[in-house]
């Protein structure tokens, strides 16, 4: 079972509903540990007070708040602690939007809501009422160290929680619009074409890493002592100069038969072992024959 990441209450009009927040998804990256260059130790990170020249442990660092330049009040944990608000414990629902009226841009980490044993009955309904309905709940809710506005929307089999950036957090660009007037009917068309053609249902799990996973193949590789060498970059693309000749080529190069795919990674078994790892194709490595 995923870790609890808040445990408190839902609450719309006079319905309360016990419920507890999981992390949906979080990115995966390869990590790697800074190192002493000569000697290959481990680096760690010293505390360091510049007033008194020298380290300092954990136990003494207190969190400040610059005011003024080089100027700070300390703010104690017990500071914290009086001002914490309701919502640290309760998610009280403001109000129910249309789904299609939030822009996904305000959309930012993502979380499975679970109902405690006791809150089975009104967590169903709210999620029944809230797919029948086609809204979304708008909610605040304290975990983080902030306080966060929510949007509670029906999943495939239960409620699901998203925290929202805030409006002055959005950044506003004036020049970011498209003007229609320069597309032609025929160029349009082609183009709407050219998407139905790409069309296929939305399966998640057909999308992989490829750079993490050339990235671990390459590390494998240096492990074993085999040399890495860069494949040659893919070259740059050239603007279009005829828009409607390229559509028309696209088109016509997804009514061929696919040509049969490259490899991500090639290691070469021969006396002197090399990794190839190329950025260009998309597939897993694999062994080239010697």
């Amino acid at each position: 079972m995923a870790a609890t990441t808040w445990k408190g209450h839902i609450t719309f009009g006079l319905v309360s509903i016990p419920v507890r927040l999981a992390v949906a998804a979080r990115g995966e990256t390869v990590g790697f540990n800074q190192l002493h260059k000569h000697d290959h130790s481990r680096v760690k990170q010293v505390l360091f007070c510049a007033a008194e020249d020298k380290p300092i442990p954990r136990s003494e660092i207190v969190k400040g708040y610059e005011y003024e330049k080089d100027r700070y009040v300390v703010i104690e944990d017990e500071d914290i602690k009086k001002i914490t608000p309701k919502t640290a414990k309760v998610m009280e629902i403001m109000e129910f939007v249309k789904a299609d009226e939030v822009d996904a841009v305000f959309l930012d980490a993502s979380y499975y809501l679970q109902p405690e044993e006791a809150g089975e009955k009104p967590y169903t309904l709210l999620f029944e009422a809230l797919k029948q309905s086609g809204h979304v709940g708008v909610a605040k809710a304290s975990m983080h160290g902030r306080e966060h506005v929510v949007i509670l929307r029906p999943g495939k089999h239960g409620l699901l929680l998203h925290t929202m950036f805030y409006a002055d957090e959005v950044r506003a660009l004036d020049e970011f619009r498209t003007n229609g007037g320069i597309l032609k009917d025929a160029e349009l068309k082609m183009a709407v074409s050219l998407v139905q053609a790409l069309a296929a249902p939305f399966e998640p799990e057909k999308y992989k890493d490829t750079y993490r996973d050339t990235l671990r193949s390459m590390i494998d590789a240096k492990i074993k002592g085999e040399e890495v060498v860069a494949a040659p970059v893919a070259q740059e693309l050239a603007p279009v100069a005829d828009i409607m000749e390229a559509l028309k080529a696209s088109l016509t190069a997804l009514k061929k038969p696919p040509a049969p795919a490259g490899e991500s990674v090639s290691i070469q078994e021969s006396a002197s072992p090399t990794v190839v790892v190329d950025n260009t194709k998309s597939k897993r490595p694999r062994r080239a024959a010697g």
